[in-house]
């Protein structure tokens, strides 16, 4: 079950299957989401079986069959994987304007952090957090030394 949780597929409801494959504790597991959805599709594609029964046999809603089922259909079963939320990365501090930032402090190396927001405010037009840039200039620091 840590295992499971680690990997951010531990089914948070298992006791609401109903489907006989996760009621004999042998090979299905019901607290293993992905297993889950799997053996959902599966029921669906090959068994015939309508979604809505299919849905509520496993423990999950119609939405969700139909969001596995296209994450299925788009990356294969890797697509039952699950992700990690929110931006991947800094989609504001582009190269550009990580170039820019260093330029503009070798050139001024007194600018405040303030001032360099304005600066690529009106340079790039776009707003970073003063967190952003100080925790950039943290890491470039880190690697300088």
């Amino acid at each position: 079950m840590k295992t499971l949780r680690q990997q951010g597929v531990l089914n948070p409801h298992p006791e609401a299957i109903t489907d006989p494959l996760f009621q004999t504790g042998d090979f299905f597991d019901p607290q293993d989401l992905q297993q889950v959805k799997y053996e959902m599709l599966r029921r669906v594609e090959v068994d015939k079986a309508p979604v809505t029964e299919a849905a509520a046999a496993f423990g999950l809603s119609r939405p969700a069959f139909y969001q596995a089922q296209h994450a299925v259909a788009q990356q294969g079963l890797a697509g039952l994987i699950p992700r990690k939320r929110g931006p991947h990365g800094s989609h504001k501090l582009t190269p550009a304007v990580l170039d820019f930032v260093l330029q503009q402090r070798a050139a001024s190396p007194s600018l405040t952090i303030a001032e360099l927001i304005t600066r690529i405010q009106q340079q790039f037009g776009v707003a970073l957090h003063r967190r952003t840039i100080e925790r950039h200039m943290a890491r470039q620091e880190k690697k300088r030394r």
